[in-house]
């Protein structure tokens, strides 16, 4: 992976929850070892739902703070705010008129906002477009998503090719780097975990509010005497799969399977180990948020670092295209 420059990026739309982390936080806090990491917050992709201003402010910074807490060191990668960095914009607008309308009508995510009752924008229409700019504008060679975001990364590859095919050789084709390790992270309801869905565990919520969720989670009727030879598929579980050391949670899962284990020991249990594996990064945070100025400082640098390698690929594609 050296010599490799990773590209992702993660919507300020709200609370981040255990998908958010195990899904792309915790994957992109490892791959800052392996290669040159670029990180940002993408708050021009909120603006597709959310439209309160100060809401999307409080976001960003809340990304901004969760993920310094739980590991991202600007030492070692790129941090930075995606409005930061406006070349992205331009050059999304000079991607739009290569992009074939059928494209960006064949996203699945595009079918699947629609199907579920979310009013269509331009923005959300033309989504890749902008993603596929987030990604080219930084030579990204490799870049990180769940299968969900794949074709997204695929119609990147498709409008760069098209680019280069009309104007000559001036953007690097990237590689998705498809997580198959990354387990779909069950939410409350046992639905894939989504903001969109209501049926998130943050990663750092009040005590008292992630108790009483975790407390809640719906299990079936079966009494604790009788064996669960399912205890795989079960919700608290799959949870505890991921908080706890694989030693304890494989213990739960065979107490469960035998029969015996009450449910509410199990939410107990799932509880104590999601709160003991967030706690280093939970007091780190509230440093962090006492220390405001850093947090700034860290984005305004990682903004000015993203900014000088997006002025130049943009330069290469505006002269590729006769723009200059």
């Amino acid at each position: 992976m050296k010599g490799m420059r990773i590209l992702s990026g993660i919507q300020p739309s709200g609370a981040l929850h255990l998908g958010n982390y195990f899904g792309m936080m915790r994957p992109a806090i490892e791959l800052q070892d392996r290669g040159e990491a670029y990180y940002f917050i993408a708050n021009y992709h909120s603006m597709t739902s959310l439209f309160d201003a100060k809401e999307r402010r409080k976001n960003t910074l809340d990304v901004a703070l969760d993920f310094l807490a739980c590991g991202l060191d600007p030492k070692k990668s790129v941090f930075f705010r995606q409005s930061d960095v406006p070349e992205v914009t331009e050059l999304a607008w000079i991607l739009t008129t290569l992009t074939p309308m059928g494209m960006l009508e064949r996203a699945t995510s595009y079918k699947d906002k629609i199907a579920r009752g979310i009013a269509p924008n331009h923005g959300i229409f033309a989504y890749p477009v902008l993603m596929a700019a987030d990604i080219l504008i930084y030579d990204s060679n490799v870049v990180p998503v769940g299968k969900d975001q794949k074709q997204h990364v695929e119609m990147t590859r498709d409008i760069a090719a098209k680019f280069n095919e009309q104007y000559g050789q001036t953007f690097v084709i990237p590689e998705p780097q498809i997580r198959e390790d990354t387990a779909l992270v069950p939410g409350t309801d046992g639905q894939k975990m989504s903001k969109s869905y209501g049926n998130t565990i943050e990663i750092f919520g009040e005590e008292k509010a992630i108790r009483k969720k975790i407390m809640g989670l719906v299990m079936d009727s079966r009494t604790p005497a009788e064996p669960k030879p399912d205890a795989e598929k079960n919700l608290a579980i799959q949870l505890l799969k991921l908080v706890a050391p694989a030693e304890v949670a494989k213990g739960f899962e065979d107490r469960l399977r035998a029969g015996g284990l009450g449910y509410g020991d199990l939410k107990k249990a799932l509880f104590e180990h999601y709160w003991n594996y967030f706690a280093a990064a939970r007091a780190r945070r509230a440093e962090l948020a006492g220390n405001l100025e850093h947090v700034n400082t860290v984005l305004a640098e990682g903004a000015a670092r993203a900014c000088a390698l997006a002025q130049k690929v943009l330069k290469r594609a505006k002269e590729a295209s006769g723009l200059d």
